[in-house]
C-alpha cells in the first residue's frame, strides 16, 4: 500500500477535478500506460553528444534545413554533455530520409569530441516518458568529477533482513521523486519500502531497496555507483538558469532562428522544452552565459528584442511555496538535516508496519 500526500508544483492543495480524475485514471491503468495522443503517429529523435554553445541552435538549424517539422523536443545539458528528444511527424519519416538526417546530426554530434555522439530514430510509441529517457540518454556516459556542492545520498547495508537503505537530501522541486524513483528502477533495485518528507525547502527520501533478483548491495563499489547516479539524475533537472517562454504563431525555421540568436548573444540553452498546440508554438528555454553562470540583464533584453518583446518572457523559475511544520517532541532532537515531523510520524507508521509484517522487531 502507498499513500501519497500531494499538492500542486507551487505547494498549494489540489483542487483541480481534472487533474485528481487524470491521477486516478492514470493509476488505474499503470500496468498499460497510455502515450499522450498528442505523440501519436511521431516518429522520435534521439541524440547525445557533447555539448558547446550553440550546439542545439545547430541541430535545429540542420533540421530546418531538411524542412523538417518539429512537433516536440526535449533537450537537457549535465556536465557537458547533451540528451536531446526530437519528435517530427511520420511522413516526413521516410527509410531514406531519415538515414540522411541520422547521417548530418550524427557528424554534427560527434564534432572534435573524443566522447563521440550518436543519433537514431525510433517510433515515439516505444518511448515510455520522454524525461526518463533522457536519464537514461545521460546515464549511458557518466562524468563523476564533481566541483560543486552535490545532493547529498548515502547507501547502507541492514544486513540483517536483507536491505539497502538508499537515503536522500536535497533541495526539494518538482519530480524530485520521480527522478530518484527512476534512476533506481533502471538499475534494476526494486523499492520495498520508503518514506519521503519536505520541510521548507529541503526533501528527506529514504528507500529500502534490493536487486530485482532478492539480493542486497554487496560491494562498496556498487554503493559508490548507486549514490554517483542518484546524484546525478537529481541534478540534471536542477537548472538556475534564465526562464524564457516563448508563446508565438508555429512556422517553419522557429526553433532555428531563435536558437541562433540565443547563439548570437552568447547565451547557452541549458534545456529546453517545446511543443506546439494547432498552429502555436508553446517553447520554454533555461539559457546562462557560455561558462554555464547567470546571464547578464543586457543580453536578455537584445534577444528579446530581436524575438519580439510580447512573445519572448523572462520570468523566475515558479518554485513551491516553504512552509515549516510545527516542532513536536519527535524532532527536537533532530540534528541530521531537520526532516521534520512528518517524517517522525510517517517513520513511525511505517515502523509499525514493518513491525506486524515481521520484518523489523519491535523494541516497545
Amino acid at each position: 500500500m502507498d499513500v501519497f500526500h500531494v499538492t500542486d508544483r507551487l505547494g498549494r492543495k489540489l483542487a483541480d477535478d481534472s487533474v485528481i480524475t487524470y491521477i486516478e485514471q492514470s493509476l488505474g491503468t499503470w500496468n498499460e500506460p497510455a502515450r499522450p495522443a498528442a505523440l501519436e503517429g511521431l516518429t522520435a529523435l534521439e541524440l547525445t553528444g557533447a555539448d558547446r554553445t550553440g550546439l542545439i541552435s545547430e541541430v535545429f538549424a540542420v533540421l530546418a534545413d531538411m524542412a523538417c517539422s518539429v512537433v516536440e523536443a526535449r533537450a537537457w545539458t549535465h556536465r557537458g554533455r547533451l540528451g536531446c528528444l526530437v519528435f517530427l511527424r511520420d511522413e516526413e519519416a521516410d527509410t531514406e530520409r531519415m538515414a540522411r538526417i541520422e547521417a548530418r546530426l550524427g557528424h554534427l554530434l560527434r564534432g572534435d569530441s573524443s566522447a563521440g555522439g550518436a543519433v537514431s530514430a525510433v517510433p515515439a510509441a516505444a518511448l515510455a516518458h520522454a524525461d526518463r529517457r533522457l536519464h537514461q540518454l545521460l546515464s549511458a556516459h557518466r562524468d563523476h568529477e564533481r566541483v560543486s556542492p552535490t545532493p547529498s545520498v548515502s547507501v547502507q547495508s541492514w544486513a540483517e533482513r536483507g536491505y539497502s537503505v538508499v537515503t536522500v537530501q536535497c533541495r526539494d522541486r518538482p519530480k524530485l521523486l520521480f527522478d530518484v524513483v527512476c534512476t533506481l528502477t533502471d538499475m534494476d533495485y526494486v523499492v520495498f519500502h520508503g518514506t519521503i518528507d519536505t520541510t521548507g525547502d529541503q526533501a528527506h527520501q529514504e528507500f529500502y531497496i534490493r536487486h530485482a533478483d532478492g539480493s542486497p548491495i554487496s560491494s562498496e563499489a556498487e554503493r559508490q555507483r548507486v549514490s554517483q547516479c542518484l546524484q546525478d539524475a537529481i541534478e540534471r533537472r536542477s537548472v538556475e538558469g534564465v526562464r524564457l517562454e516563448l508563446c508565438t504563431p508555429d512556422r517553419p525555421g522557429l526553433l532555428s532562428d531563435v536558437t541562433r540568436t540565443f547563439r548570437e548573444n552568447g547565451l547557452l540553452v541549458a534545456q529546453a522544452e517545446v511543443s506546439t498546440k494547432g498552429d502555436m508554438a508553446s517553447n520554454v528555454f533555461y539559457v546562462t552565459d557560455s561558462t554555464g553562470q547567470s546571464v547578464d540583464q543586457s543580453a536578455i533584453d537584445a534577444v528579446r528584442k530581436r524575438v519580439g518583446m510580447d512573445c519572448l518572457i523572462a520570468k523566475e523559475e515558479e518554485r513551491p511555496h516553504l512552509y515549516q511544520k510545527k516542532a513536536g517532541a519527535g524532532d527536537r532532537d533532530n540534528s541530521n538535516g531537520g526532516s521534520g515531523i512528518g517524517l517522525f510520524y510517517l517513520g513511525n507508521f511505517v515502523k509499525r508496519n514493518l513491525v506486524s509484517l515481521g520484518l523489523i522487531k519491535s523494541c516497545s
